[in-house]
């Protein structure tokens, strides 16, 4: 079950949150995407986001972020899925180089 609030990044921790998102471009869709770490606080390590297809109507955003658990992953997974405009929303986790 997801959690119903979520909580700050420790950066203790070393697992990386990956988001991989896929989404119709609409010049909203990033910083709405970009926004679901600013209210936490947080900073992604990561950002890399570019249109493709037909008259780039699409886009991509990868985001990696440390310090987050996994129950917060998925739940900031889940808010990404309810912005208008989101298509899909892959998440994945990587341990860092440190381990």
């Amino acid at each position: 079950m997801l959690p119903l609030c979520a909580t700050t990044a420790d950066d203790k921790l070393p697992l990386i949150c990956c988001f991989s998102v896929h989404a119709h471009a609409e010049p909203g869709t990033m910083p709405r995407i970009l926004e679901l770490f600013a209210k936490r606080g947080l900073v992604p390590t990561l950002w890399h986001s570019a249109t493709y297809g037909t008259d780039e109507a699409l886009l991509t955003i990868d985001v990696q972020i440390g310090g987050l658990d996994r129950d917060v992953m998925y739940y900031i997974a889940a808010c990404m899925r309810q912005i208008p405009f989101v298509e899909v929303v892959l998440t994945s986790e990587r341990h860092s180089a440190a381990d």
